[in-house]
């Protein structure tokens, strides 16, 4: 089973659909989609930035964030099925479909490691992929990314968010991390090309 992170930069990108179509159709009964917050996240951003309220609830807005981006998924590719818990995300999988996490488990009624800016939808689906025993997190971002820097100074450069880097310490399965024109990259590992080579 798989973890494919879409950026919330690709919510309003001409490349949304041609992505949710690829995970659609080659991604049944293993991959499971997590969603970034895109502008609606911002959104939350900027909320805070003008009332000051706390971290716990913007975290939990943005983790709103994260689910209108889900619909919006779901609006555009009904092939992609909304499943909230990991049993819900398992029942995806096991009828063959691709799962979209709706990822309201992910609110919290007090501050924890989870509730601040450092743990974004990146952290959270790499959270997912650990609870899900999964064998692969892909990450897909609008930006281009440099393959010769490590997960710490991808996160110094702003490409993850800080939790990131020691979240993913000692897991057990590759993360890949693509810009979102690698679309050939993504199907060539989705059918099992593992000597794919980019243009």
């Amino acid at each position: 089973m798989w973890v494919v992170k879409l950026g919330g930069s690709l919510c309003n990108d001409t490349l949304l659909p041609q992505w949710l179509d690829l995970l659609a159709e080659l991604g049944g009964g293993r991959v499971t989609v997590v969603s970034g917050g895109g502008a609606f996240a911002d959104e939350v951003r900027r909320a805070q930035s003008r009332w000051q309220f706390d971290d716990l609830a913007a975290h939990n807005m943005a983790v709103l964030a994260m689910a209108q981006s889900a619909y919006q998924f779901n609006a555009l590719n009904p092939s992609l099925h909304l499943a909230t818990r990991k049993s819900d995300i398992r029942r995806v999988l096991h009828s063959g479909r691709t799962a979209l996490w709706l990822p309201l488990e992910a609110q919290r009624d007090e501050p924890d490691a989870h509730t601040h800016w450092g743990n974004s939808a990146d952290s959270l689906a790499l959270d997912l992929a650990r609870k899900l025993n999964a064998e692969r997190l892909v990450v897909i971002k609008s930006c281009m990314i440099d393959p010769q820097l490590n997960l710490a100074q991808l996160s110094a450069a702003g490409v993850l968010d800080t939790r990131f880097p020691s979240l993913a310490e000692g897991v057990p399965f590759p993360i890949d991390l693509m810009n979102k024109e690698e679309l050939g990259r993504m199907r060539s590992l989705l059918i099992g090309e593992d000597r794919y080579l980019s243009a």
